[in-house]
This record gives C-alpha cells, sequence and structure tokens, in this order.
C-alpha cells in the first residue's frame, strides 16, 4: 500500500466536524486550515473518504507544494512534481480550479495556464515524446495559493460530494447536502431524538439526518473519478468500501424525523428525493406553515434553514416570519432549535438571543448558525445501568 497525504476540502468553519469524522475513520490528522483537513492515509483511505465523509466537498491526494511568487517560479515548481506518478501518457489532465489568498500571483486563469504548460513539460521529457493525445482516463488537479505557497492535488472525487445522487429536485434555495450534515453534527441530535424542519425545502435537513440514524455513507450509491485510475487504486478497493459501506445500513431503526413546507410542490419533491435516498419510510413530510408548528413530545429538535429575505419582495416579510418562529418555539416544551440564516435581525424577532452563535459561509453567502439549547432529557433506566 502507498501512502498518501490526503486533503479534504470543507466549509469554512466545518473544520472540526470534520476532522472528527476523519478520527472516528481512523487516520491521522497532519493539519487543519481554513477551509480543508490533511490526513495521511493509503488507497484504502482515498475510497472511504469519498464514500464516508459526510462533510467533505472532495478528497485529494497531496502531489507537492512550493513557494512561487511569479510565474517562471510557478512554472519551475509545477515541473518539478512527480507528475509520471500518477498521469499514465494517454492521461487527460488540467488544473480544474485555481485559488488564491494574500498572494502574488492571484489570476486563476493565468496559474492554470502556467501550470498546465510545465505539466506538459514535464511529461514531454519523461515519455519522450512531444505531442499527448489525452485520449485516456481524467486527471484534474486543484491548486490553493496561500501567502505565495502552492499546494497541488490530485482530485479523485470528480463531482462534488456533498452531490449524493439523491437530490433530482431542489427547491430555490438549497442548503449542500454537506453543509446540512456538518450542521446537524454540531448539534447533540442522535437518531432516537425528534426531529423537525419546518421549512423543508427539497427535504435535506430530514434526508441527511435519517441517513445518520441509518448508518448510510453519503457516497455508496455514485461514482468518482478515481474508481478508473487502475494503476493507482485497485478497483476491488472501491467495492470492497462500498461493501462496507451496505453492511453498516440498518432501515429498521425507528425515528421520528418530520418535514413541513408552506409549498405542496415542495413536500412532493422532499418526497421523491427521500425515496431516491432510501430513507422515505423514516420521515414524515406534511404541508404545513411555520404557525402551525407543534409536537406532543419534549426534548426534540428544529434543525432548519428558514428564508432569508434576500429578494426585495421577501423582506418585508422577515419580521413576521422570525416572529412566528420564535412563538412556536417557547410552544414547544423543553425543544432546541438550530437555524442558519443570513438575515441579521433573526434574533431579535425570534425575541430571544441564541445561547451560540456560529458564522459560517453558505457559499459566497456570510450566514450565522443560531443555537437554542434545551435541557438535555433525563437518562434511561438502561443508559444509567
Amino acid at each position: 500500500m502507498r501512502r498518501f497525504e490526503l486533503i479534504a476540502p470543507c466549509h469554512f468553519g466545518m473544520e472540526s466536524v470534520l476532522k472528527r469524522e476523519i478520527d472516528d475513520l481512523g487516520y491521522d490528522i497532519t493539519e487543519v486550515s481554513d477551509g480543508r483537513v490533511t490526513f495521511y492515509g493509503d488507497e484504502e483511505a482515498v475510497c472511504r473518504g469519498n464514500v464516508f465523509l459526510r462533510t467533505a466537498e472532495r478528497i485529494l491526494i497531496k502531489v507537492g507544494s512550493f513557494h512561487a511568487e511569479t510565474f517562471e517560479e510557478l512554472f519551475q515548481g509545477t515541473k518539478a512534481l512527480p507528475l509520471e506518478e500518477y498521469i499514465p501518457v494517454d492521461g487527460r489532465f488540467w488544473v480544474t480550479k485555481a485559488a488564491s489568498i494574500k498572494s502574488r500571483l492571484f489570476s486563476p486563469s493565468d496559474i492554470q495556464s502556467v501550470m498546465k504548460k510545465a505539466m506538459v513539460e514535464r511529461l514531454k521529457d519523461i515519455y519522450h515524446i512531444s505531442r499527448f493525445e489525452e485520449s485516456g482516463e481524467q486527471f484534474p488537479f486543484r491548486v490553493f495559493l496561500m501567502k505565495d505557497e502552492v499546494t497541488v492535488g490530485l482530485d479523485t472525487t470528480g463531482e462534488s460530494l456533498h452531490k449524493r445522487g439523491y437530490r433530482k429536485l431542489v427547491a430555490k434555495a438549497p442548503i449542500a447536502e454537506n453543509l446540512a450534515a456538518a450542521l446537524i453534527m454540531l448539534t447533540p441530535w442522535k437518531g432516537d431524538r425528534i426531529l423537525v424542519d419546518p421549512f423543508c425545502g427539497s427535504g435535506t435537513f430530514p434526508i441527511e439526518a435519517a441517513m445518520m440514524a441509518a448508518h448510510m455513507a453519503p457516497g455508496m450509491n455514485r461514482s468518482f473519478t478515481a474508481e478508473s485510475w487502475g494503476h493507482i487504486i485497485d478497483r476491488k478497493l472501491w467495492y470492497d468500501t462500498v461493501d462496507e459501506a451496505r453492511e453498516l445500513v440498518d432501515l429498521t431503526v425507528e425515528t421520528d424525523i418530520q418535514g413541513y413546507d408552506i409549498d405542496d410542490e415542495m413536500v412532493r419533491i422532499s418526497r421523491e428525493n427521500a425515496r431516491l435516498a432510501g430513507v422515505e419510510k423514516m420521515i414524515h413530510f406534511q404541508r404545513r406553515s411555520v404557525a402551525e408548528l407543534s409536537h406532543p413530545k419534549k426534548y426534540g429538535f428544529i434543525i432548519t434553514n428558514p428564508p432569508y429575505g434576500e429578494r426585495l419582495q421577501d423582506k418585508e416579510a422577515m419580521p413576521q416570519l422570525y416572529r412566528t418562529i420564535g412563538e412556536r418555539y417557547r410552544q414547544l416544551d423543553s425543544w432546541s432549535m438550530y437555524l442558519i440564516t443570513s438575515y441579521e435581525q433573526a434574533q431579535e424577532y425570534i425575541g430571544r438571543k441564541a445561547d451560540k452563535n456560529r458564522k459560517l459561509y453558505n457559499g459566497m453567502m456570510k450566514t450565522y448558525y443560531y443555537q437554542y439549547l434545551g435541557p438535555r432529557p433525563p437518562k434511561r433506566r438502561e443508559e444509567q445501568r
């Protein structure tokens, strides 16, 4: 088995959640920085990271890093990388994304162009050819520049890991699946506790929660770019990883997960997405407004992504909407509430300051994760024993 240094990017502010996930998989973490976690692993770790990690965006094999303040240094640094260890003579290769922060080189298109030329020069010397057909498998690279330090990673994932494969139909402003999973994991919710999302949209929060309760790996029903890299990762490792994931699934677990939306079409979309995810029997979706939010039991969780009022025509409705959220929450005995929003006056109209407030980015939008903490339920007798 080869030993790789692997990079797992994630949403800014979610590094601690991803770190915990990688720890749970049993891999040694080497660095936690803004928006990514780096860890050591072998070929199997590439497969398991892609299949099991709920909060990562992708898994990159770190090819190398170097300092570059000029395009000449970028060219020479890229040319010095051991690219032939990954790219075969017929491979299709390119820099699919370049990101630069606090660096002298900042133009993504120029960085991509220079690095592609350097890659070609390196492989021309290695393979003793003057022209590449690039007719074989795909090898997309991603590069990060931070304070003139260049990190080059080979993307094993392809389409972002937030695309589980179940969300064929979406709401107007859907929350990414991996961000929804991370937000749930920031709460004490477990599969045997009540969870209600009164603004369920296309059903992402309830579906991700149900998958967690059923121990269903998020990537077990999708494909990855590196599956075709037989010279790097034996295809059998992918089969073994999916088999491992399937053996863990338990759809018999009893849950109380509910999703409400005021729009009949959103309820239909949620049900269809839950069916595609294989968890439709674990979730109850219904048309219901937030003003009708209620539950007879104690110690439940509201986890939701309410409207932000980003459109001008919606702004006037925001104060009353958040007042209603606050009123309904106060009527729920011993519940906790977690909501993500960019609406700056959310706490004012909810009528209570959040116990915790976490700033994070949903795409390019700055949002807040307001956390209202209810009491812990008393321990059951069997737990005390």
